[in-house]
């Protein structure tokens, strides 16, 4: 019987989240900063770089959560790819042309895609279904409060030695997640659990199904999931770099700390977002909390246009707090609801990503683009635009999915397999 999450186990998922944090997201808005301030791209080179490391992390979505699914060395995948996005950033310094970028942020891009189902993965595996909801919001929680204090950092440092100092904190950040991660024994971690499979407190569930692709393609809920995730990404990817672009305009010498400030805003509402999400989710419901996070979104791209004060712009950024905290607590939930007792957890959990990545790869090269014709209000209002599409949308298409409301997979299970 897996560890209930009030025994020691909390303790090393707490720090997990924390500290892979910061490698999980790779660099994030740091390269749009660091390739406009230090290198001196254009905005449409920054987005096309950007795209084509979203691309190389679309790609490896779904095979990642299907290795995931059936793979019982959770725990070295996540080492592995801790150690190869840290090496493909802190690198960068050292090159300077368009192609060796792409290259290594791509290869950084693949890796991390390991992360998120692997992390979802486990903590499934040591909790089980009836606490998961619960635990996902104070997985969140931490992996946010981990972005805080790294951003922070990064500012601090960058202040003092410059924007190539957030590469040696990935580094850093990266050595503590895997010390972490091997504080979390093997025999943890109930590997049929942790692909969907059920539990012993629910009989009938440990069926299998012939293909995570057919549940996926069968399901129209999570079909209808899915296009959310992509407009919620499209909508939201490029808003940070484009206002880290805008910061560093004003001023190069303190972009990167200001956009270590507009990330630490963000993270610090995301943690008491993220924990709330997951101790209300069952009790409100999945559908009316997502719908609030399509609906700050539009907000936030309304308004930034309204001033490039650099006070305006971290105040806005709060809101990105509401609605990432909300997504980043909701996103497994919704797609284990769904998937409950079909073994294929993850790499559903990887399909519906890829759509999601896919949303925010255009969303770089998309924004960029506007900007370079149009200025910097239109792609903010173009981005609101589409959150608002989505919002609609969802709120007309998508049902409630907790226990005892969600639709079940239409793919039909065939004769019970084991666990790998």
């Amino acid at each position: 019987m897996p560890p209930s999450p009030a025994q020691p186990l909390t303790r090393p998922l707490d720090a997990l989240n924390f500290f892979l944090a910061d490698v999980r997201d790779g660099l994030g808005p740091y390269l749009a900063i660091y390739l406009l301030a230090v290198q001196n791209w254009n905005e449409a080179s920054i987005g096309l770089v950007m795209s084509i490391a979203a691309a190389a992390g679309i790609l490896a979505q779904t095979p990642a959560g299907a290795l995931i699914d059936r793979t019982t060395a959770k725990r070295a995948l996540m080492i592995a790819a801790a150690l190869v996005v840290t090496v493909a950033s802190v690198v960068l310094p050292w090159l300077d042309s368009f192609v060796s970028v792409a290259a290594t942020q791509a290869v950084a891009a693949a890796a991390g895609a390991i992360f998120a189902p692997a992390i979802a993965a486990v903590t499934l595996g040591i909790v089980g279904p009836r606490a998961f909801a619960r635990r996902t919001g104070r997985n969140e929680a931490f992996n946010h409060a981990g972005n805080a204090v790294a951003a922070m950092l990064a500012g601090a440092f960058a202040y003092a030695f410059g924007p190539g100092v957030v590469f040696w904190l990935m580094a850093a950040m990266a050595l503590a997640s895997i010390f972490a991660t091997l504080s979390i024994p093997a025999a943890a971690i109930d590997h049929h659990v942790a692909r969907g499979l059920g539990d012993d407190h629910d009989p009938g569930t440990h069926h299998d199904q012939p293909s995570g692709f057919k549940v996926l393609l069968t399901c129209r809920p999570l079909l209808i999931f899915a296009g959310a995730t992509v407009l919620f990404h499209f909508a939201n990817a490029a808003m940070l770099p484009l206002v880290g672009q805008k910061l560093a305009l004003v001023n190069k010498n303190l972009g990167t700390t200001l956009m270590s400030v507009c990330i630490v805003a963000a993270q610090l509402v995301m943690v008491p977002v993220a924990a709330l999400v997951g101790h209300k989710a069952d009790s409100i419901g999945r559908k009316p909390i997502f719908a609030v996070a399509l609906g700050v979104l539009a907000l936030r791209g309304a308004l930034y246009p309204l001033s490039d004060d650099p006070y305006w712009l971290v105040g806005v950024q709060l809101l990105d707090g509401v609605g990432a905290g909300i997504f980043g607590a909701l996103f497994p939930l919704v797609v284990a609801d769904l998937t409950h007792g079909t073994g294929h957890f993850n790499v559903s959990q990887g399909a519906i990503a890829t759509a999601a990545g896919l949303g925010g790869a255009l969303s770089t090269a998309f924004a960029g683009l506007i900007v370079v014709w149009a200025g910097y209000s239109a792609a903010f209002l173009a981005l609101a635009a589409i959150a608002a599409v989505g919002l609609v949308l969802f709120v007309l298409l998508m049902p409630e999915t907790r226990p005892g409301t969600a639709p079940a997979p239409v793919a039909a299970p065939v004769s019970p397999t084991p666990a790998n």
